[in-house]
């Protein structure tokens, strides 16, 4: 459900809301602004101005942009989709309400492609959207216009518009169909670092967030097992951008994996030493226990943290759950979660409860054994020195490997026995 605005860039003008705008912060340094200017438009600042009928959105560019914006409802929000931006903006830019805004995220969603989510107190209106040159020695500024409506103008303008595409995109992430599969016997290791982009996951007291922790720890799992020469290997993600879960599983059952390994860290709403340790999840219609389901309804969120419109998924993600009750493909996941265990309570700290299960959708894949491996709680002081150590880094990464080489032997040999003499 979303209304879209396509502006060419500077095309329109608009009156600024005089005296209503808070600034964040200043523009980084002339040096800095001039040496990021290259390759891609830079965001230097952002400001909100007006009140909880109208409120404008200002964002400052080193040059101008075109831009594509639509809303969302349930939760209610504003997507404004640029091409690929740095974004320089202040630290804590975003988390802070005015008017119809209630807060907003920013990154890369895909090469070449960057996205601004805005979170709004409830249905609004984008009024008017649009791009300033910059000139007279102002930068460049993208505006927009939100105007409180009611929730029936808001489902009724959206039913009336189709599903418009900036330039026919299909807004999925650059993920290169596969024409034929690998001839390359070696099974092929799919590594999930989550979150990434405008999706921070969790985040440490001291700031560390969970997606830098989980990719780091992810190159060094990658780099490790294809070091074995047994392993091919490939990670949903390779730098720091948003991919939707749906395309997580696709990256996986293109590429015909053989193992999928989803890498996230915990947290709890209060600093607790005493929740700690990994805990390694595999998919079940039921929750072992509130934690396991408090866990997999907030990862699951991250699609909507993004701004995707999850009911635009294509209608196999639906009927996952049912596919997955195929017995090879769920015994062998439950059978890698045990061997991890094993493994991994030799070099890391385990949950007094290490092996769960819920509704993870990126777990949904039918024909790829697949699991979630919580590293440990960013919110724990201890747990945290660890995720952030490179020696605890090695050594888990290390236990991870042995687990891949035990289930693949255990599996081949499986499969040797039941050939027919």
């Amino acid at each position: 459900m979303f209304r879209a605005i396509f502006v060419p860039r500077a095309v329109l003008c608009g009156v600024f809301l005089a005296g209503s705008q808070m600034a964040l912060a200043v523009e980084p340094p002339g040096a800095a602004r001039a040496a990021a200017a290259g390759a891609h438009p830079v965001a230097t600042e952002a400001r909100l101005g007006g009140d909880s009928n109208k409120t404008r959105f200002i964002l400052d560019l080193t040059r101008a942009v075109e831009l594509a914006a639509f809303t969302l409802g349930d939760p209610f929000r504003v997507v404004v989709d640029l091409p690929q931006v740095t974004f320089q903006l202040p630290p804590k830019s975003g988390q802070e309400a005015r008017g119809l805004i209630k807060a907003f995220r920013y990154g890369l969603v895909m090469q070449g492609g960057s996205r601004i989510v805005i979170d709004t107190t409830g249905p609004v209106r984008i009024e008017r959207s649009f791009v300033l040159d910059a000139a007279d020695g102002q930068p460049a500024r993208l505006v927009l216009d939100l105007v409180a409506v009611d929730r029936e103008t808001f489902q009724r303008a959206l039913s009336l518009d189709p599903v418009p595409r900036r330039n026919g995109e299909s807004r999925k992430t650059d993920v290169p169909a596969i024409a034929k599969a690998s001839e390359d016997p070696r099974p092929l290791v799919v590594i999930d670092p989550g979150h990434g982009g405008l999706d921070t996951g969790t985040v440490a007291p001291s700031g560390e967030t969970e997606k830098a922790i989980v990719f780091d720890f992810a190159q060094l799992l990658r780099d490790k097992l294809e070091k074995t020469g047994k392993y091919r290997v490939a990670m949903t993600r390779t730098d720091d951008r948003f991919v939707p879960l749906a395309e997580r599983v696709r990256f996986a059952r293109l590429r015909q994996a053989s193992l999928f390994i989803s890498i996230h860290a915990d947290a709890i709403a209060a600093q607790d030493d005493d929740t700690r340790g990994a805990t390694i999840y595999t998919l079940s219609e039921t929750a072992t226990d509130a934690e396991a389901a408090r866990l997999a309804e907030a990862e699951n969120r991250a699609d909507v943290i993004a701004g995707v419109d999850l009911r635009a998924e294509p209608g196999e993600v639906a009927d996952i759950l049912i596919d997955l009750a195929q017995r090879e493909t769920k015994t062998f996941s439950n059978h890698f979660a045990k061997t991890l265990a094993s493994e991994l309570r030799h070099a890391a700290r385990l949950h007094k409860q290490p092996l769960k299960s819920a509704g993870f959708r990126v777990l949904r894949a039918p024909d790829v054994p697949s699991v979630l491996v919580e590293l440990g709680y960013v919110s724990s002081r201890g747990d945290l020195k660890l995720l952030t150590s490179d020696a605890w880094r090695g050594r888990a990464t290390e236990s991870i490997v042995t687990a891949v080489h035990t289930f693949f032997r255990t599996r081949l040999a499986g499969a040797e026995s039941a050939r027919p003499d």
